[in-house]
């Protein structure tokens, strides 16, 4: 018996070690972001001083520093533009597709989704001289633009895949005692199919618009005028110069830049979840 109370006691002791551990290695570096974004220079670059907490009063300097003498706003604006409109394209492409291929196409409904998930899968950088003949034949070089028409072509395939998993989880009796009541198949799939469908909906959005923050190399290509940077690209081109990192304005921009996908993220934690697993199921 006191054996077994060892042998459980230890198990214990480990699993919170090993979440305590893996806690902190996540939080980490958000905790240096913080410190590094308050941090006085004199501070900062002081190879003496203890790197991990403050040895000198906090500051606001970099912050003042990063929205007054960069185009940080801009390019926040920029990203928050972006992301509105490529979630909305997803989501009006999307939700009628993976609908019409889970529910109106039968045994094919599933081969040409798999069909269309596979070409998420093909590498953007063999993508990359195509799109850019568009681009430029379109004229919409150094223009937002021209990441609104290429972002859907990742964003789209994914988001048909994983919607196509909740359609096929809804009973089809639902919609039918909808139609049945005097709904159209397009009512019944605005007011029975996409509410049930909150979780997958959520994903999609959350995935969209961490794609569209997180993207670097169309942006970079695309973008050369420093106004019409994204934030993942204004940050790292405009914050060093040269040799020269301003490192509490790189950590300033990247935790305001992470607050809003973090906070997306923690508020809606089960949702995603469930958007991935049911989803990718199904």
């Amino acid at each position: 018996m006191q054996t077994r109370l060892s042998a459980h006691a230890l198990r214990k002791i480990a699993h919170v070690l090993a979440i305590t551990l893996f806690t902190v290695a996540l939080a980490f570096p958000f905790y240096w972001m913080v410190v590094t974004s308050f941090k006085q220079n004199v501070d900062l670059y002081a190879m003496q001083n203890n790197p991990f907490i403050f040895n000198a009063k906090p500051t606001l300097d970099h912050l003042t520093f990063l929205f007054t003498q960069t185009r940080f706003v801009r390019w926040l604006g920029n990203t928050t533009f972006v992301g509105v409109v490529v979630v909305s394209i997803t989501l009006v492409l999307a939700l009628p597709a993976a609908y019409s291929l889970a529910r109106l196409s039968g045994r094919w409904g599933e081969r040409v989704g798999i069909g269309i998930f596979l070409t998420y899968l093909v590498p953007p950088t063999l993508l990359f001289i195509p799109l850019s003949r568009v681009i430029a034949y379109l004229g919409l070089q150094d223009s937002l633009w021209a990441l609104i028409l290429v972002y859907p072509s990742f964003t789209v395939p994914f988001s048909i895949w994983l919607l196509m998993g909740f359609f096929k989880a809804i009973p089809r009796e639902l919609e039918d005692a909808a139609m049945v009541d005097g709904l159209t198949r397009f009512g019944a799939f605005v007011k029975m199919v996409i509410p049930i469908s909150t979780s997958g909906i959520l994903t999609v959005v959350i995935f969209t618009f961490t794609l569209v923050t997180q993207e670097f190399v169309y942006a970079l290509t695309f973008l050369s005028s420093e106004a019409n940077q994204m934030i993942g690209t204004g940050i790292p081109i405009f914050l060093v110069r040269g040799d020269v990192y301003y490192w509490g304005g790189l950590m300033a921009a990247c935790l305001i830049a992470s607050l809003p996908i973090a906070l997306l993220y923690n508020l809606f934690l089960d949702r995603f979840i469930a958007g991935f697993t049911v989803g990718a199921v199904k």
